[in-house]
């Protein structure tokens, strides 16, 4: 009798363990042909991006696609809420036209930076001269009378708009060695012009300014056709352009030639005071072990040159994606599955350490953090982060995963802790085990990354649902996991370039007011 009954009670075990086996297949392909068939990508990339825009921090549209966030996860069934967590200098973006008025007329690609001052509402006509060249800082005080009145340019000539890769397609070897020789040489004269001023990068438009200038214009060139870095200005009461390689060069080469450019430059904006910064929270809340969390992680803000299509709309589409889908395949997941849309991640992962800081109850029931950042392309990377034992759980989340997507990605186990650079750092420095996955690049660092070609038009969306697949498996299979995640963390090795024992990373306070920055 005895027997009979351990025969039944090990057929009920591996009948259970089969049912399991299948619900999970089927919940994976479902979510599969629900990524692929019904996708939802494009429509919110179209709200988000060409609708909405730009979202630099403390700008009405980042504060438009915070509410914007929240009311399409109310469409989906899914709470959602804006927590704020500090405060930040309010800037709004009007319109930036830049002509060339004399020798000839001609309009300018240009844009003002991000917190630009504006010109008023009246345009600004001046002559545009080089930043003067002076033997040391005593003697660039001097110089600076000659900048009264004027606009300035402050950076380096490029002596070719072509990008590397063409030059080694077409040219002569001697032609292209010649070429790099002449960029380097023109590299160490401009640094010798900048560091006889005496003043960095922050310092030297300021002093600028205070010497009556009418304007600053730059070109931070991306190395690519068509690209610039745009980031934000240092000045107070004059506007801060960033010109187009092409044109930054035309209007160096007039001034140098003694041509005396002008240009006429419209560059409206507004300063907006004091404005509040939110994260984008929202959750399914679990059933079996609701105080246990899988959290989805991408910051929400972009700097605003262009739209921030891949840095980071498409990790936060990626994420809103596999929130509607595990919604609908998987309402009722094991463990809480919450999505956080961080603000301020490009002034120092400000959202998200602020989150670590104000949520440690949910950040010591984390089962995993998956985060996703670095482009459109389609994930081929993920590293355990340090975490010793992340193969036994990550690798068995990824078996489930369909091969189609699997087959992409290396794995890195147990690999070391990320230090900065995206949001899963936050948590990592906290013990939390947080994962980024990392994308292919397709010309990101160039191309997209903080420039002004970061559009819609840049998304490849066969890698993005490649990637909300892969977002979606992993969500469910970690609330699924019978067992919480190990914690425990490697013995770090020695840092080969001091030689002294790395050290996990500390947990850092975000910055909580941007007011003055």
């Amino acid at each position: 009798m005895l027997k009979i009954t351990k025969t039944l009670m090990l057929s009920a075990v591996f009948a259970t363990a089969g049912v399991f086996a299948q619900t999970q297949q089927e919940i994976v392909e479902k979510i599969t042909a629900e990524a692929n068939e019904n996708s939802q990508l494009k429509e919110l990339a179209h709200e988000l991006l060409d609708v909405v825009g730009p979202r630099l921090v403390g700008s009405p549209q980042m504060k438009q696609a915070h509410d914007w966030a929240v009311a399409k996860y109310g469409e989906w069934g899914i709470p959602a809420e804006n927590q704020q967590w500090g405060k930040w200098k309010g800037w709004k973006r009007g319109i930036t036209h830049v002509d060339l008025v004399a020798p000839r007329v001609v309009s300018l690609e240009a844009r003002q930076l991000a917190w630009s001052p504006s010109t008023g509402k009246k345009p600004v006509t001046a002559e545009v001269v080089v930043l003067p060249e002076a033997t040391d800082s005593l003697d660039f005080v001097e110089k600076l009378k000659q900048v009264k009145g004027k606009f300035v340019m402050i950076s380096m000539p490029q002596p070719t708009g072509r990008p590397d890769d063409n030059w080694e397609e077409w040219a002569t070897e001697a032609s292209f060695e010649k070429m790099k020789a002449e960029r380097d040489s023109l590299g160490k004269l401009w640094d010798t012009r900048t560091g006889n001023t005496g003043l960095d990068r922050r310092e030297l438009p300021k002093a600028l300014e205070k010497a009556g200038a009418a304007g600053i214009i730059s070109s931070y060139w991306s190395r690519g056709f068509g690209v610039n870095k745009v980031f934000s200005a240092y000045t107070e009461k004059i506007p801060t352009i960033d010109m187009a390689l092409e044109d930054y060069g035309l209007l160096y080469r007039l001034a140098a030639y003694g041509d005396k450019p002008q240009i006429r430059v419209v560059a409206e904006s507004e300063n907006l005071g004091e404005m509040p910064t939110f994260n984008t929270i929202a959750e399914i809340k679990g059933t079996e072990k609701p105080e246990e969390y899988v959290i989805l992680s991408a910051h929400f803000d972009s700097w605003d040159g262009a739209t921030g299509a891949t840095d980071n709309g498409t990790g936060t589409l990626v994420m809103m994606e596999a929130m509607r889908i595990l919604k609908k395949l998987y309402p009722n997941p094991k463990r809480t599955i919450l999505v956080g849309h961080w603000g301020s991640e490009e002034q120092g992962l400000n959202g998200s350490r602020s989150f670590v800081k104000d949520h440690p109850e949910i950040v010591e029931n984390v089962q995993a953090v998956f985060n996703q950042d670095n482009g459109t392309g389609r994930v081929v990377n993920i590293s355990g982060n340090g975490f010793l034992n992340a193969y036994d759980y990550l690798g068995s989340w990824l078996y489930a995963v369909p091969d189609e997507v699997s087959e992409h990605i290396e794995t890195n186990f147990p690999g070391t802790p990320g230090r900065g650079g995206s949001d899963y750092a936050s948590f990592v420095a906290a013990g939390a085990p947080a994962f980024n996955l990392s994308s292919l690049s397709w010309s990101y660092w160039n191309y997209t990354w903080h420039t002004n070609r970061d559009t819609y038009d840049k998304i490849v969306w066969d890698d993005l649902r490649n990637n909300v697949i892969l977002t979606a498996v992993l969500a469910y299979m970690a609330s699924e996991d019978p067992d919480r995640t190990s914690r425990e963390k490697i013995n770090l090795p020695m840092n080969r370039r001091t030689g002294e024992q790395m050290t996990w990373p500390e947990a850092r306070e975000g910055n909580r007011d941007g007011t003055d920055n």
